[in-house]
């Protein structure tokens, strides 16, 4: 059992007194904590608190809010190995991939302490001198989902703090207990009231992006709920940013070698067991190479050690969630029962936790539901074409547009089809590549703004122009 439980509101520890609720580990359907929902009165209180210590943190020098962000990272640093066995206990990955997500959260919270707002000028005449100033929006309220919860909560809070925001962070149920550990490690260093953890799933979303004294919601997770989101903040107006759903095509040009490319596209369909938004969730491979690259794919599949994540052997967990499970089955019982060909896996564990072999499926296209719905998990589908004009009216007829990848040694070929691609973010020859410095977000049914780098800086701020005529 792990022995954290308690939101934290103004510095102070309190249990929710909503309804209780369990934390299961995936790998083993064990509960490891047993926590209660936060009430609507629970998460006014944290915005009050969020909006009390915002006169004062708004205030604070740049250079200051630097240093307490370098010292947050220095605190993580020292709560790494804790942090990484909270993540494989409740979110399933293997241990070397929480220790990733562990290292890149530190590293994430040195970049965006170092970063800096422009100045900006935008006349200065013998008559006027304008420029632009940003100012920090108020209480930000951050909405995380189970899949890298340590890194996403990270990605919400850095930039809100650093532009010289409060914050008032809800986590997923599934994985509530890193983000407390999180935010007892914050308030270590940060004045009382400036990071506020509260629990709780639909109800206090809902009270979340309705709240008039929340200035702006950063949301990652699935796009019904960020619809929900956006139509709740109608009336306050509130500032969104929502990183939402993907099913991020990827595309194999016919000059391609294989053996070159199929490691590194294996990683990135099954990057946290193909829990990630923008991992490659549909392969488009020319007719020439599509049974080489489905043997090249099966054989890697095979290479995975599918288990615990705290087994040092384990390079594959369990899907995180008893919902998501059954959703991967589905959809590939569905694949099969509409003539598409399992090359491997596609068949559940009976032994307890929620274990799926990474599985490659052949002989499907555009109307079975493993191509036109967003998997989630450790499936990968491979879709056939022959002219690459084809390939490319099939990678963009989705309602998503998070991520696209093309795949070819012809890179200036390359180049020609990402532009083609209806996603906010292209690789070449790579995929689900998020780096601190570039800005990353989503169009279509994807999302709503940016996040990283000086773009997403200025989503948490408020631009204001002052015209002073001389």
């Amino acid at each position: 059992m792990i022995n954290i439980k308690t939101m934290l509101i103004d510095g102070m520890p309190l249990i929710g007194t909503g309804e209780p609720f369990s934390v299961i580990n995936p790998a083993t359907e064990d509960i490891i904590c047993q926590c209660n929902m936060a009430s609507t009165e629970q998460l006014d209180q944290a915005v009050a608190a969020a909006k009390r210590a915002y006169s004062t943190w708004r205030q604070t020098p740049d250079a200051e809010r630097k240093r307490l962000l370098h010292e947050i990272a220095d605190h993580l640093e020292q709560h790494a190995d804790e942090l990484a066995s909270i993540i494989v206990q409740e979110q399933g990955k293997p241990l070397a991939l929480a220790q990733i997500e562990v290292g890149a959260a530190v590293g994430w919270t040195r970049y965006t302490a170092e970063l800096d707002i422009p100045e900006q000028v935008f006349e200065n005449s013998d008559t006027r001198y304008t420029t632009a100033h940003r100012k920090p929006l108020g209480v930000v309220a951050s909405i995380t989902p189970w899949n890298w919860p340590l890194m996403i909560a990270i990605w919400h809070i850095m930039p809100a703090l650093r532009a010289g925001n409060t914050v008032v962070s809800k986590p997923s149920g599934l994985t509530p207990l890193n983000t407390l550990r999180l935010v007892q490690i914050i308030n270590e260093v940060l004045p009382k009231g400036v990071v506020n953890v509260v629990l709780g799933e639909a109800d206090i979303g809902n009270a979340i992006s309705r709240h008039i004294d929340i200035n702006k919601v950063i949301f990652t997770g699935s796009t019904p709920t960020g619809q929900r989101i956006l139509s709740n903040s109608a009336n306050t107006l509130k500032r969104l940013t929502l990183e939402l759903g993907g099913n991020d095509a990827a595309i194999v040009l016919p000059d391609t070698d294989i053996n070159q490319v199929a490691e590194s596209i294996f990683n990135t369909a099954f990057l946290n067991m193909g829990q990630t938004c923008a991992a490659i969730k549909r392969l488009y491979v020319h007719e020439s190479q599509y049974e080489e690259m489905g043997k090249a794919l099966a054989d890697l599949a095979s290479q995975q050690v599918v288990g615990n994540g705290l087994n040092p052997a384990t390079t594959f967990g369990p899907v995180q969630n008893a919902r998501q499970y059954r959703l991967v089955s589905e959809l590939v019982e569905d694949a099969r029962r509409n003539g598409g060909h399992i090359i491997c896996g596609g068949e559940a564990s009976s032994e307890p936790g929620y274990f799926y072999p990474p599985t490659i499926v052949s002989n499907v296209s555009k109307g079975v539901r493993l191509v036109d719905e967003e998997q989630f998990g450790p499936v990968l589908p491979l879709i056939s074409y022959s002219e690459i004009d084809e390939a490319v009216r099939m990678a963009n007829s989705c309602e998503y547009g998070l991520g696209g990848s093309v795949w070819g040694s012809d890179l200036e070929l390359a180049e020609m089809v990402a532009c083609q691609l209806e996603c906010g973010t292209v690789w070449i020859n790579k995929h689900a590549e998020v780096l601190p410095h570039i800005p990353f977000g989503g169009c279509k049914l994807s999302g709503v703004g940016v996040e990283f780098g000086v773009e997403g800086l200025l989503e948490y701020t408020q631009l204001q122009v002052i015209n002073r005529h001389k």
